[in-house]
């Protein structure tokens, strides 16, 4: 390297290490996280992107903006309530006072008065229970896949669990139900048809290995025309005839009926109508930590509970704390954002267009996360120019919004009211990245 090259005057490591403002951050963030942000600097003045004068510059200016995680708040301006690239359900204040309190030591398996070992996760079945009284007892696995595994598996072994046609579903990113299921060794009894199945199909299916029969809620699509489903009741009358448990799995976590998602199924519904046990998230409408609920008959729930893979499945003090508060504490923003008033909504959207400019246009936003499929929800959005949406979401805070027909749209729906003025900051600093790029 010849004497003049510009890469001989970059900072060394060890220099850089020593400044005051790294050293402090090294002690907050960790010594392999902030060595990984001088590489990343140094690299960018080796490969001529930033001068070796900036070097320092740009380093304290990353580390005044890094943390020990990666994870970045965003403002969801998508109108998607439960939107699963987002993390679905965002926790209420007191659930996330509830997963300060138990990040530390706390008496999750421990009874304070007597000194003894209890119950883990006690409260939160608690909770859960009062807030279903159809249930006689509760589990919680950490998350929805494994309470349906769990399910299947303790009741049906290597035997089988009976499955429409209709409701071998796949979700998001290729993951087929059905799959799940078999991976353990259960195997799937197929009846019916796609658009219809029959009482009859079920009583015909069961035989000598039958260890449950399964019903899985098609949330994320509807089959419409000439269709026909047994209803749970009449399913369940079918099942305890046979002496057999009736597993309803109904992902989206509505507790009781909504009038807003007409069609969605109810965990104390499906209760009441027979069903042995309910499989459910936490963090889809009920609002809270990832989790997988499973609700129903106490002796059912406790051949659960007895199986071996319920300890690899159980949820940690973070979700039992959070998912306690979700369920004990004020509204959570899921329900607040199902149930938000489109008058309200407009008046914050013209309120916001009034400040950065723009258009208020009509926008339908949706539940997401695989509930209330097709439901529309009326709102109002806020369009800008396309342009805007990738300054936005690399802005500080960063506001993801939906990308349509040559517009960036804004939907105040699952954003706080409180939180108007830092998406009014946000936008115009996109304006202002926008046009200084425009400038150069």
């Amino acid at each position: 390297m010849a004497e003049t090259d510009p890469r001989r005057r970059i900072p060394r490591t060890d220099r850089l290490l020593a400044l005051p403002e790294v050293a402090r951050a090294s002690a907050s963030m960790g010594e392999r996280v902030v060595r990984e942000l001088v590489r990343a600097v140094q690299d960018r003045a080796r490969s001529g992107q930033i001068s070796p004068e900036q070097v320092e510059q740009e380093l304290l200016a990353g580390i005044g903006g890094a943390g020990a995680h990666s994870l970045r708040p965003v403002l969801n301006a998508t109108g998607v309530i439960v939107h699963t690239n987002l993390g679905r359900a965002p926790l209420s204040a007191a659930a996330r006072a509830a997963l300060q309190d138990a990040s530390g030591y706390t008496d999750v398996e421990f009874d304070l008065p007597s000194g003894q070992r209890s119950r883990r996760g006690a409260a939160a079945r608690t909770a859960l229970l009062e807030a279903c009284p159809a249930a006689e007892d509760a589990l919680i696995v950490n998350n929805g896949a494994a309470a349906l595994l769990l399910a299947t598996t303790a009741l049906a072994g290597t035997g089988e669990v009976v499955l429409s046609r209709g409701e071998m579903i796949e979700i998001g990113a290729g993951f087929r139900l059905p799959d799940l299921v078999a991976s353990t060794g259960t195997r799937i009894r197929e009846i019916g048809t796609t658009n219809r199945t029959h009482a009859d199909d079920y009583r015909a299916a069961i035989g000598p290995d039958t260890g449950a029969v399964l019903r899985i809620h098609a949330s994320n699509y509807r089959i419409s025309g000439f269709t026909s489903a047994v209803p749970v009741a009449e399913l369940a009358d079918v099942c305890h005839r046979a002496d057999l448990p009736l597993v309803v799995d109904l992902g989206s976590g509505l507790l009781e009926p909504d009038p807003v998602l007409p069609e969605e199924p109810a965990l104390g519904t499906a209760l009441r109508d027979g069903a042995d046990l309910v499989i459910a998230s936490g963090d889809k409408l009920l609002g809270g930590p990832q989790a997988g609920i499973l609700l129903g008959r106490a002796e059912v729930v406790a051949r659960l509970a007895r199986h071996p893979m319920s300890r690899a499945m159980r949820a940690d003090k973070l979700a039992l704390a959070a998912l306690e508060a979700t369920l004990r504490g004020p509204e959570p923003p899921v329900p607040a954002a199902l149930h938000a008033d489109p008058e309200a909504l407009r008046t914050r959207t013209t309120a916001l267009a009034d400040q950065v400019g723009g258009q208020v246009v009509a926008h339908e936003g949706r539940v997401g996360g695989g509930g209330g499929a097709e439901v529309p929800l009326p709102g109002w959005a806020l369009a800008l120019p396309e342009h805007l949406a990738e300054p936005l979401r690399r802005g500080d805070p960063a506001v993801v919004g939906t990308v349509r027909d040559g517009a960036c749209l804004l939907d105040l729906r699952c954003i706080p009211a409180a939180q108007d003025v830092d998406l009014a900051r946000a936008v115009r600093a996109a304006q202002g990245a926008g046009a200084a790029q425009e400038d150069a």
